[in-house]
């Protein structure tokens, strides 16, 4: 391995693999912000009580906080395109990097269809007498998916200059919905009083089995800064930009995720709040208190559109991750080509869009539409989790490599770093356990587990086999 200072470009300019700088400051801003809030997490904390707003803080501190140290310092250090896989292979090796790509890239197979199941059941809300009876309908979730992620997929093949309208107006769309919750929440308690009891019991967080699960739910809700590092070559002037970005968006999320769950049991009953259609449930039932029912249609609308602009964020972002490996020929070449026209990794995508409608027919198999969500969420959760293994182990590793005048360090330096990342790594192993139980609502839990552990587990295998496939290629050739 060398030591220099900074991991070489992947493509130069006027290479025909060289992407366009089109995400500026503000994008990279609003990506942050579409990535890193997921507005379905703020339904399933209130649903768990005001213990919640603690387990909030606790997973800020443990893990979003070490996450971001961590993305801005390796950034910083080596931004090429491909992120995470770039840091992984630098610190473990080509099989590492080739893994944490894989992992963090098919763990958006069954995130689509998840968020996207989200997006279906808060469509419902803008006619809910007319629609409602499809809240259980299990072709509607699926058509719905399909037509979202296909419509996301078409814009991201079409150009990031085009497709991050849809992560902009997707971030704005978040906001808004969280401002509207926010504000009725705080006038129903002016009016009616808290509906929740906020005191010293009700806000310590239970140790109980069942309990300790959701605690894995409200980390996974952190993740996604690390995203934007993916498309490092697109970023217009990413040593600059990335860091206030990540500082603004840190924050944002937090904001979001702990005012929104103080709302909306100031308004309701954690026992009244469903983690499928909790927030925009809360919206309407606060909306019927405070005597603003016309909001609950548009707030309904803009969950729903929120959660698509997530959806094609994590498309375009992840999209690069088997870019790199084309480019690396541990996947075949056309993953390494770019659309001729838009310079995009259209191969890469429409392969996960293909992938995805799998996974959106192979979630539903065999199961309730909630049951299918639970499952999906946990797959998301291993395999999304397993990457920042080896991201924070790379922090730690790479802690031995000389860093310029231009890196961006860990406040505290090398020692602080690695017991940052320390922190980080131990929170996501606890994460990984937790999320193999399945949730205790769950009416088939073998097969809840069965589909969870075997989906993660044939994921990982695939993923082995195409890297020795493409190693033993490679050297055929050379």
């Amino acid at each position: 391995m060398t030591t220099s200072r900074a991991e070489p470009l992947l493509t130069q300019p006027g290479d025909p693999n060289c992407p366009k700088r089109v995400l500026g400051l503000r994008d990279l801003v609003l990506f942050y912000v579409v990535t890193g809030i997921s507005l379905r997490w703020i339904a399933t904390a209130a649903a768990a009580g005001p213990s919640s707003i603690v387990i909030w803080i606790g997973a800020w501190l443990c893990f979003y906080m070490p996450l971001a140290l961590s993305v801005l310092e390796l950034s910083s250090r080596y931004p090429s395109e491909g992120g995470l896989y770039v840091w992984s292979k630098r610190a473990f090796g080509d099989f590492s990097g080739f893994m944490s790509a894989w992992t963090y890239w098919t763990s958006n197979l069954p995130y689509f269809p998840a968020v996207l199941y989200f997006a279906a059941s808060n469509i419902l809300f803008m006619r809910q007498n007319a629609w409602a009876h499809l809240s259980n309908n299990a072709t509607f979730y699926i058509v719905f998916s399909l037509l979202t992620l296909s419509a996301a997929t078409l814009m991201n093949i079409v150009g990031l200059d085009i497709g991050k309208w849809l992560h902009n107006v997707g971030a704005l769309a978040m906001w808004i919905p969280v401002g509207i919750i926010i504000g009725m929440g705080l006038i129903a308690w002016h009016r009616y009083g808290s509906a929740t009891q906020f005191t010293l019991h009700s806000m310590t967080p239970s140790t109980h089995l069942n309990d300790l699960i959701f605690w894995s739910v409200l980390t996974f809700a952190f993740g996604g800064c690390e995203t934007a590092s993916f498309m490092g070559e697109e970023i217009k002037n990413p040593r600059r930009s990335i860091p206030f970005a990540l500082l603004f968006g840190g924050v944002t999320v937090a904001f979001c995720y702990i005012a929104g769950t103080v709302a909306i049991l100031l308004a309701l009953p954690s026992g009244e709040v469903s983690s499928l259609q909790g927030l925009v449930q809360a919206i309407s039932k606060t909306a019927s208190r405070v005597g603003f029912p016309g909001v609950l249609p548009v707030a309904a609308f803009l969950i729903a559109l929120s959660n698509i602009g997530a959806a094609g964020a994590y498309l375009a972002a992840v999209a690069r991750l088997p870019f790199v490996a084309g480019i690396d020929r541990f996947l075949p070449p056309a993953f390494g080509a770019l659309h001729p026209r838009w310079k995009t990794p259209w191969v890469a995508l429409l392969t996960q869009f293909v992938l995805g409608v799998i996974f959106i027919f192979l979630g539903q198999a065999g199961t309730s539409v909630k049951g299918a969500y639970d499952v999906l969420v946990s797959m998301g959760v291993i395999t999304y989790f397993i990457p920042y293994l080896y991201l924070f182990a790379a922090v730690i590793k790479l802690q031995r490599e000389p860093a310029g005048p231009e890196v961006i360090r860990v406040p505290g330096g090398s020692t602080v770093a690695k017991l940052v990342a320390t922190l980080g790594f131990l929170t996501t192993t606890l994460t990984i356990a937790l999320s193999l139980i399945p949730q205790p609502d769950e009416p088939n839990k073998p097969l809840a587990l069965l589909k969870i552990v075997g989906g993660t587990a044939a994921l990982v295998l695939i993923g082995a086999c195409i890297y020795l496939a493409g190693k033993r290629k490679t050297a055929a050739i050379g």
